[in-house]
């Protein structure tokens, strides 16, 4: 059974504020755990001028206050950016005041530029630390000894559960070797997913759960036409295009045509590394969907998708839950 998560980066579309941005977020989940899905995970980013969840944990216990049965979580805590024993007390105390409802998805990379990365992890590890930081945090969210000098309080005990996310295959072999379920970034960097995946489940290890659980990204712009999402997608593809062009900032509008605002070589880059998504109807999306996680049997899909109108934006996650419970029988 293919289990379907939701991951949402908060942004800020052009003309809207973050306090409204934030609050989208916080409508999205309480419409997400309504439309089935099983998780609502936040990103942290940086100094981007387009995404409000860089206060990931802040903004993670406001979605868990305003929803009751979703698994709330980080999708994911840039690990080098933060020491394990703060992130452990933060995610201890959201799994204290709301049990068996936290995840902490860890990242490798600083998720920002190098200024802001530097501003970041001032006297901090940088990412060669990374696999010892990610025991050194589970140990504070696991039961103490009676030894130890230094413990997470709150987040001793709690064993709030612990994912590794990568793009590459690192994180692929870390979390195999920990016996740790992993998300691979496949919507935005999905070069290395299939060797990823294979090397996650040939390699795996039990460790803190029995069997590998892989999850696989996808973005997804559904809407009640083909040609209506394929115009919503262009505001992401913008955005990306920007960020690569190092001029990060709010999420664009939509435009007719991508070609519009690219040119070909740009356009190529941007689809290339894109190109793990389904757009379109529903039974367009629907079809898509099934033709990209055929191939890899993630044991969970996770949906994102970066759209300037709130509405549409609602729409297209609405969609895709109904086509992902469409497809839930068939994957079984």
């Amino acid at each position: 059974m293919t289990a379907f998560s939701l991951l949402d980066l908060s942004p800020i579309p052009e003309g809207a504020s973050v306090a409204e941005a934030l609050q989208h977020t916080i409508s999205l989940a309480q419409h997400a755990e309504t439309w089935g899905y099983g998780r609502f995970w936040l990103a942290e980013h940086h100094n981007s001028g387009g995404i409000a969840s860089s206060a990931t944990a802040v903004l993670i216990g406001q979605v868990l206050a305003a929803t009751s049965t979703i698994r709330v979580g980080s999708g994911g805590i840039m690990l080098p950016n933060h020491s394990p024993l703060q992130v452990a007390e933060q995610f201890g105390t959201l799994a204290t005041l709301y049990p068996n409802r936290v995840d902490l998805g860890l990242g490798r990379a600083a998720g920002t530029d190098p200024n802001t990365a530097a501003a970041l992890r001032r006297g901090l590890n940088g990412p060669d630390q990374f696999p010892q930081d990610v025991i050194e945090l589970m140990g504070f969210l696991g039961e103490a000894t009676p030894d130890q000098p230094v413990k997470a309080v709150p987040g001793t005990g709690t064993h709030v559960p612990v994912w590794i996310l990568g793009s590459s295959l690192f994180g692929a072999q870390l979390a195999a070797q920990l016996g740790l379920p992993y998300a691979f970034a496949s919507h935005f960097a999905p070069d290395a997913l299939e060797e990823a995946a294979a090397i996650y489940r040939h390699r795996f290890t039990p460790g803190i759960t029995q069997e590998p659980r892989f999850m696989m990204a996808v973005n997804v712009f559904a809407a009640e036409t083909d040609a209506e999402a394929i115009r919503l997608r262009t505001s992401m593809q913008q955005g990306f295009l920007n960020l690569r062009r190092g001029r990060p900032g709010p999420l664009p509008a939509p435009v007719d045509s991508f070609n519009q605002v690219a040119n070909r070589v740009e356009a190529h880059m941007v689809n290339h590394a894109l190109r793990v998504t389904a757009v379109g109807a529903h039974d367009t999306v629907r079809h898509q969907i099934s033709e990209l996680i055929a191939p890899h049997k993630p044991d969970e899909v996770i949906i994102t998708n970066m759209i300037h109108d709130p509405e549409s934006r609602l729409k297209s996650f609405k969609i895709a839950a109904d086509v992902m419970q469409e497809l839930t029988p068939l994957a079984a």
